[in-house]
């Protein structure tokens, strides 16, 4: 059950809130709807006024994330001129957003792609979104001169989704250090320039 309506009612924030914080210190399948009433002072028929079980809170919450991720992506890239600029700060903003918010990337990363009815969510729609947005830079790039013609935009995009994804899985799930500044910086250099000698 998708929340509608441009208001986002006080109870509605709360079980959210408190679904988040529970899912930082505890496995999403050993959390019950009572601890998520309990920790939001709500009671528990509260969260079926707004959501249809403890899977649609978790994709409500997770759309919740990647539309605030899409906006802070969407109001960098305005600022470069270069498509490649833009691809860099796309690579860059993504580690971010995987070490910055562990929780949510692990159950990206190791949950949620194993149940296909995710795949008909919200929180995946704005995964597509983020993916044309990386596509449709990509195809500019090459109208433009700063890619190759001869490029697949396609596949040129699953390997820079691919390397982000590669580059971050060991760190999230065993809680390692993630070193943004050089990943982001080893990818784009490998990407846009190329490994060979």
């Amino acid at each position: 059950m998708k929340h509608k309506g441009k208001t986002n009612p006080p109870g509605r924030i709360k079980i959210m809130k408190s679904f988040s914080l529970l899912m930082a210190k505890k496995d999403f399948h050993s959390i019950t709807t009572a601890q998520i009433a309990g920790n939001a002072n709500v009671t528990e028929g509260l969260i079926y006024k707004y959501f249809k079980d403890k899977k649609d809170l978790l994709y409500q919450v997770l759309n919740d994330h990647f539309i605030k991720f899409q906006e802070k992506i969407e109001d960098r890239i305005v600022k470069e001129k270069t498509c490649i600029k833009q691809l860099e700060i796309i690579i860059l903003s993504s580690l971010e957003s995987y070490a910055d918010n562990r929780t949510f990337s692990k159950i990206l990363l190791l949950e949620v792609r194993n149940s296909l009815d995710f795949f008909d969510s919200g929180a995946y729609e704005m995964i597509r979104k983020y993916s044309r947005t990386i596509l449709e830079i990509i195809e500019k790039g090459i109208e433009k001169g700063e890619l190759k013609s001869d490029v697949n935009p396609y596949i040129l995009r699953k390997v820079i989704l691919g390397a982000i994804e590669h580059a971050c899985l060991g760190e999230i799930i065993f809680s390692r250090k993630l070193d943004i500044d050089e990943i982001s910086t080893g990818i784009s250099n490998i990407v846009f320039n190329g490994a060979k000698a």
